[in-house]
């Protein structure tokens, strides 16, 4: 099963401006409802609680601090599942994930929510794919296999 990580992050590595925040300033979210429709999609409980809008057609499943990554993943029946994780669900997945979508934006926070919070080991990528998002802003999705 592929386990794809997918993100919208700033110049300088950030995912939120504080745990609370609700998104408002990504440009991807037609590119992320389309990948992401029709599979399962795990998220941590903040990041949950700061989507406004409803995610149908997906299974969402809300990952604790106390849940394992691998009790998750052995349960679902899909050929792939995508994290759409705070920066702790983000580092607990790491080491399952296959995939990483990101989509990079012309911000920078300076603080804030990091794509990883935890310390992770260093996984080697090898770009796949370029899609684009907005090109006049120069907003790509870059999209990396995990080796």
């Amino acid at each position: 099963m592929d386990v794809i990580l997918i993100a919208a992050v700033t110049q300088d590595g950030f995912i939120a401006r504080h745990p609370k925040e609700t998104i408002t300033w990504s440009q991807d979210l037609n590119l992320f409802k389309k990948q992401t429709l029709g599979y399962p999609l795990i998220m941590g409980s903040r990041t949950r609680a700061c989507i406004t809008g409803e995610l149908k057609g997906r299974e969402i499943i809300v990952f604790h601090r106390k849940d394992k990554p691998q009790d998750i993943l052995k349960n679902l029946n899909a050929k792939r599942c995508f994290i759409a994780g705070g920066g702790k669900t983000n580092s607990k997945f790491i080491s399952y994930l296959t995939h990483l979508f990101l989509t990079p934006h012309p911000m920078i926070f300076g603080k804030g929510v990091r794509l990883f919070t935890d310390e992770i080991k260093e996984p080697e990528l090898l770009l796949e794919e370029i899609l684009p998002v907005n090109k006049e802003r120069g907003i790509y999705q870059y999209q990396y296999k995990i080796k």
